[in-house]
């Protein structure tokens, strides 16, 4: 069934109202192969807070993009599972952890990203989430696949702050960890099955604060989004929304439609 999906997909970034420069680094690709379509998009959102930020989420989305190229050709000659890319996602995100960590101690700044990254193939998607960047599917709703890692988050999963108050409390940007941010880190991997119909989100943290999940469902319900260019449209006018709104940070949103 997942050899004949097909995919359209749509995305944008904005440096939105306050920064002066867009620390977001964005990479999606698809590619026509003997499992079928693939399908690869990620966002790194780098960590306002530190000096360097969109140095290390462009060096993040960057390592990538040669990972679509060069290693997922060589695993796709395989019977490749989720299991397999985990692997290697877990190789290529501690490797580049590393390189990132070297960076800023040898020039003596403080830089990290989020990432959150989604694979696409035949009926099954994987993804990697560090951070607070966020991957959701629309089926009936819009559904979050990935978990915050943030200081918040915690305190909801402990019972010390209801949902709504995580969102309105002043250290909701407070991540608990961060590409490039330390040594050690502890990637979240989701993974699942898909339809035809199907569509998926990611999005930094700026896209999503100032929007409700009725208003993402208006606007990115699959039924409703027949082509790219109206997919689009529709992001950008969340976007523009969020804006309005007064929402302070970087703004990052990719769309993928499985049809």
């Amino acid at each position: 069934m997942g050899l004949y999906v097909e995919f359209i997909s749509a995305y944008h970034t904005d440096v939105g109202i306050k920064k002066k420069t867009n620390q977001d680094s964005l990479f999606l690709a698809e590619a026509q192969t003997l499992k079928g379509n693939v399908f690869l998009s990620v966002i790194c959102d780098g960590m306002g807070g530190l000096s360097q930020g969109e140095v290390a989420s462009a060096t993040l989305a960057k390592a990538f993009q040669n990972w679509f190229r060069e290693e997922l050709p060589v695993l796709l000659q395989t019977d490749i599972t989720p299991d397999i890319v985990r692997v290697s996602w877990r190789e290529l995100i501690e490797r580049m952890n590393a390189k990132v960590l070297a960076y800023g101690v040898a020039h003596r700044v403080s830089l990290g990203s989020t990432v959150v990254a989604l694979l696409l193939v035949a009926n099954w998607y994987l993804i990697v989430n560090i951070g607070d960047s966020r991957a959701y599917c629309f089926v009936d709703a819009p559904t979050q696949l990935t978990k915050d890692q943030t200081v918040v988050q915690r305190e909801v999963e402990q019972g010390l702050l209801t949902a709504e108050q995580a969102e309105a409390d002043p250290r909701r940007n407070i991540l608990l960890q961060g590409f490039g941010a330390r040594a050690t880190i502890e990637p979240e991997f989701v993974h699942g099955l898909f339809v035809p119909g199907t569509l998926f989100m990611l999005c930094s943290d700026g896209f999503r604060h100032r929007i409700t999940p009725s208003e993402l469902w208006e606007l990115l319900n699959p039924q409703i989004l027949e082509s790219e260019q109206q997919m689009y449209n529709n992001i950008i006018y969340l976007t523009e929304m969020s804006k309005y709104r007064y929402e302070q940070d970087n703004i990052s949103v990719i769309t993928i439609k499985a049809v």
